[in-house]
């Protein structure tokens, strides 16, 4: 807009359109092109407009509806959301904009296709997927956007209350004049570890103990509805169940029957944790810490044993070897030959041991002719003795 004296002079391009006013007041839109004017009281003033997918300030769209309601009713396409209503707005078929409720915007359809869908959100608060696919929900205020994973359940809640439970898959919903959470639960075991605790048993011997259990949310609506920390809840019932185990036990019993202790903790647990929506996998002990000297004193007893056990096992073997040899000896005396053959055979593992022996046909010495007379002896010895 240009002014040469008398002249007031409006250039308006191709996606422009001007608004000419005489002293503050409507007089006519220019369209694209070069206009020029006589106006030697000054009182002549254009405003541009963009109007190419363009909004127009909703306050200056309704003062137009007002006092020129057929122009406005021409170049102006106005939303006005209610307070329980959205509208989507298209260009050209595009989806451009959601108006949000109790809200009112304005724009120019002088060359643009406006398209407005109003949808109402107080009777179901769910988004259609056709409208769900023209707006982008993760940056709507209004609009609570999730996806429920395969391994999950999903649990709507609408103004504090729950309503249902969702299957795996996109959820979207209206947060108009409500407030919408979706409550997403994980279904897969999961492992909670019971830290080392300090308990006292039967016997007055402080010990700690460490616990592994797994558990997994069977009823999400109940696990929703009865605490807000199943985990936590679960963590210190196991607490009371191990010190009620542990505390009415001595430190031998502990020891000797932790399977019994597992199976007590885990009924103890198990019933409770089916009041929180949640099912008991396994628990079990992990280990049993006891303090120093307690632990140096049952080293030393299973020492102890260890070396009584040994000591009764040689005991055993000598025992057997002597009622060995006592067994060998009577057959022995019953056999001079068996003698004979037990003589040769030590005579044997000696000759092992050294390089060489000599045997002497002197007087006295029969040498190798005397030791085969000496076994044959014996054997006529024994046939005479047989026939006796």
């Amino acid at each position: 807009m240009r002014r040469y004296g008398i002249v007031f002079e409006c250039v308006v391009k191709d996606d422009e359109r001007a608004i000419l006013s005489r002293d503050g007041c409507f007089e006519q839109l220019l369209a694209p092109g070069r206009f020029s004017t006589f106006d030697p009281g000054a009182k002549l003033s254009a405003e541009v407009f963009k109007v190419v997918r363009a909004e127009i300030p909703a306050v200056r769209a309704l003062m137009f509806e007002k006092t020129q309601p057929s122009f406005a009713d021409q170049h102006f396409a106005i939303v006005q959301a209610g307070p329980s209503e959205v509208a989507i707005v298209s260009f050209d078929g595009e989806p451009a904009h959601l108006v949000l409720p109790n809200t009112t915007r304005a724009f120019w359809k002088t060359l643009t296709q406006i398209d407005i869908e109003t949808i109402d959100t107080s009777a179901d608060p769910r988004i259609a997927k056709r409208h769900l696919d023209k707006i982008d929900a993760n940056r709507t205020p209004v609009v609570v956007n999730t996806v429920v994973d395969a391994h999950e359940a999903g649990l709507l809640v609408v103004d504090g209350q729950l309503k249902e439970r969702l299957q795996p898959g996109r959820h979207a919903y209206w947060q108009v004049g409500r407030t919408v959470r979706v409550v997403k639960v994980d279904l897969r075991p999961q492992p909670l570890e019971v830290t080392a605790q300090e308990i006292l048993t039967k016997d007055r011997v402080g010990i700690r103990v460490t616990l592994t259990a797994f558990y997994a949310i069977a009823d999400p609506e109940k696990a929703a509805l009865a605490s807000g920390d199943v985990p936590g809840t679960l963590y210190r019932l196991i607490q009371f169940a191990i010190r009620e185990a542990v505390a009415t036990r001595s430190l031998d019993e502990i020891l000797a029957a932790r399977d019994t202790i597992d199976q007590e903790v885990r009924g103890f647990v198990a019933e409770r944790a089916a009041e929180l929506g949640a099912s008991i996998k396994e628990i079990g002990v992990k280990d049993v810490i006891l303090p120093g000297d307690v632990r140096d004193l049952l080293n030393k007893v299973v020492e102890a044993e260890r070396v009584a056990k040994a000591n009764l096992i040689r005991r055993q073997e000598e025992t057997a070897a002597t009622r060995s040899l006592l067994n060998t000896s009577r057959l022995m005396e019953d056999n001079p030959l068996l003698l004979r053959l037990k003589e040769l055979e030590a005579l044997e593992k000696l000759v092992e041991k050294v390089g060489r022996i000599d045997l002497h046909a002197g007087q006295g010495a029969g040498g190798f002719d005397a030791l085969l007379q000496n076994l044959y002896s014996l054997g006529r010895k024994k046939n005479d003795d047989k026939a006796v």
